[in-house]
């Protein structure tokens, strides 16, 4: 199922931030907005995650829009910690990346599954 790709792609992005705030903190030791990024990023999977244990179909949907919320969210720390030289363009690109393609294959999943609410 297309949402085991996504649990597991959402999983690998968290365990990315986690190396790549260990290191800014050890760097820049810009707390605040790192340890923003961390959570919304790690936020992301922990909701896809358990949105496979949803109660309801309206569960599960929260749960993922949830995780879609929180890509946004995420998405916004990683600019912005860009803009502000904490973060190179070498290790921001990839994230960001990756994070769009996340949050695109949960915008996908929550279509379909709405879909077939219908």
């Amino acid at each position: 199922m297309s949402n085991s790709i996504l649990r597991d792609s959402a999983k690998e992005f968290a365990k990315r931030i986690v190396f790549v705030c260990r290191d800014m903190k050890a760097k820049h030791k810009e707390t605040v907005l790192v340890n923003q990024l961390l959570r919304s990023a790690t936020s992301i999977g922990a909701n896809i995650h358990e949105a496979q244990y949803a109660q309801s179909s309206n569960d599960f949907i929260s749960k993922l829009e949830i995780a879609q919320k929180e890509c946004y969210e995420t998405e916004y720390w990683l600019e912005l910690l860009f803009e502000t030289d904490c973060m190179d363009e070498k290790v921001y690109k990839p994230l960001q990346n990756n994070c769009g393609a996340i949050r695109r294959m949960l915008i996908s999943s929550l279509k379909t599954i709405k879909s077939k609410q219908d």
